[in-house]
């Protein structure tokens, strides 16, 4: 319970540096996962640029990203009713999260050294299966999230169900 106190301060006294740092922290975690659990790697064979890349990521693209689409789809939608999270998770999921995935994959193999061509077949192989799975999992994420929790933590909760997706997402943007 300290800890979460202490989270809570650090949110409320500097929101968004906080709301950035969790993103980028989960997103290596999510990487470590991807590696020692689904590759299984092991410690000797761990990429540990490959973590700090998807800390970076998180950090600099899925922080700012997610954490100020909140922001703007709190402010097309005002509200917590169920409707008001009904419409939230349908922008979200019908028009932020394809958008998203189009630029975080591409994103990842740009930063990975791959070739604008190799980039781009990298993308249309795995974009689909990407935003498929993407259904199966946020749309019910998203409508609890836009109904029950305050706009300062959604990016937090997002991103500690995220876990396990930042895992899957890891796994597919490395994938050759």
């Amino acid at each position: 319970m300290a800890l979460w106190r202490a989270y809570q301060r650090a949110l409320t006294a500097h929101p968004w540096k906080v709301q950035v740092l969790t993103a980028g922290s989960l997103m290596g975690l999510g990487d470590v996962i991807s590696q020692q659990l689904v590759e299984r790697r092991g410690l000797q064979e761990h990429q540990t640029s490959r973590t700090l890349t998807m800390v970076s990521v998180g950090c600099g693209f899925v922080g700012p990203v997610v954490g100020g689409w909140y922001k703007v789809l709190d402010q097309l939608i005002p509200g917590t009713t169920k409707v008001d999270a009904l419409k939230k998770m349908l922008l979200d999921q019908g028009g932020f999260a394809p958008c998203f995935l189009g630029c975080f994959l591409p994103l990842v193999g740009t930063l990975n050294g791959l070739s604008a061509q190799d980039n781009w077949a990298k993308l249309q192989r795995d974009y689909p299966d990407a935003l498929i799975t993407n259904y199966y999992l946020w749309p019910a994420v998203q409508l609890a999230n836009f109904y029950l929790v305050p706009l300062h933590y959604r990016l937090a909760v997002v991103q500690c169900v995220a876990v396990i997706w930042n895992s899957y997402l890891s796994w597919k943007a490395h994938r050759l």
